[in-house]
């Protein structure tokens, strides 16, 4: 009498069936087939420590008030997917740099199965805040709409910030519906949630005031002006503060959020980012602050074991963060 097949054995019996390969790819191929079909694909957990190879790519973003295109830069994982989505916003003071600024650590965290997008933002010389602000937020509700485009599951999106683009993210994260920030209508009219999963992000401006009260203390000119050319007016320094806003209890969502921070960056003061990781706990939220010992400011621009361990822990908190969604 013919036993009845085992689930693993009608898959197989059922992809001879249809042509398709039954080596250690065929799993793949029956989730690829699946949602050709039209029915839903097998998803796995993410999984911090997979591999998969990189396709990346540079698409047009937005085109900034200043005239000049704003551009992202994919990095696509090539396998089934689809994969968690994770938008990057880069630092440089409000005043410079572009998407390739945190190219190693979007590199590393897209070759463990995540569909990471590096965006360029409005530079202050172009236009004060809020205007980076904005193309974040615009930046979160155009990758949801098209982060299927790149096999990406924006479903539980989250966004990674360094240095003025750590502040960028904790704004996003705690503000996703102010109007002054969604003031740029998403292409072709579509009605998209700008809320994030969670927030990641390495020596974030927490407190744009302290961090402006160190510049003068140290007498760093270039980081003054910086400054000043980002809140205009210059109240805006105040009004943009995360840990002012804490500090003035304003209403706010508090997604999951990763700090990590250099003991000796004299740039932004670890004390600093204790104290409003301290504040965000407070208020509610979830705050993981991580302090690297013997680090500066900018210590993941250099290849070595502490700028590995920075790739290592966003990948766990990632991993962590989707847990806990599916959890909820």
């Amino acid at each position: 009498m013919r036993q009845p097949l085992g689930r693993r054995e009608f898959v197989k019996t059922s992809l001879t069936a249809a042509g398709l390969p039954l080596a250690s790819t065929w799993w793949p191929a029956f989730a690829h087939a699946k949602r050709l079909a039209g029915g839903p694909a097998m998803r796995t957990a993410y999984d911090p420590a997979a591999k998969f190879d990189l396709k990346v790519t540079e698409t047009e973003f937005r085109r900034a008030a200043s005239g000049r295109m704003l551009m992202a830069r994919v990095y696509q994982p090539q396998g089934v997917g689809p994969f968690p989505t994770l938008l990057d916003l880069h630092g440089g003071a409000w005043n410079n740099k572009d998407r390739g600024a945190n190219e190693p650590m979007d590199r590393a965290v897209a070759a463990s199965g995540v569909l990471v997008v590096a965006v360029d933002l409005t530079l202050a010389p172009e236009a004060p805040y809020p205007a980076s602000v904005q193309d974040g937020n615009y930046g979160v509700r155009w990758l949801k709409a098209r982060a299927a485009e790149w096999n990406g599951d924006a479903a539980n999106l989250g966004v990674l910030g360094s240095s003025s683009g750590g502040h960028v993210a904790e704004l996003l994260g705690m503000r996703p519906r102010d109007p002054r920030y969604n003031a740029i209508p998403l292409a072709g009219g579509a009605k998209v949630d700008a809320t994030v999963a969670y927030v990641a992000t390495r020596s974030p401006i927490s407190d744009t005031v302290a961090r402006y009260q160190q510049a003068e203390k140290m007498k760093r000119e270039s980081m003054i002006n910086n400054n000043k050319t980002y809140f205009r007016p210059w109240e805006t320094i105040s009004e943009s503060n995360p840990q002012g806003i804490l500090d003035r209890r304003e209403p706010v969502t508090l997604p999951p959020l990763l700090i990590m921070q250099g003991a000796l960056d004299d740039n932004v003061l670890p004390a600093v980012q204790e104290k409003f990781a301290a504040s965000y706990r407070a208020a509610g939220g979830e705050c993981e602050l991580s302090v690297f010992e013997g680090c500066e400011h900018e210590w993941v621009a250099k290849p070595g074991p502490q700028t590995d361990r920075a790739h290592e822990m966003v990948k766990a908190f990632i991993a962590r963060s989707l847990a806990g969604r599916r959890a909820s």
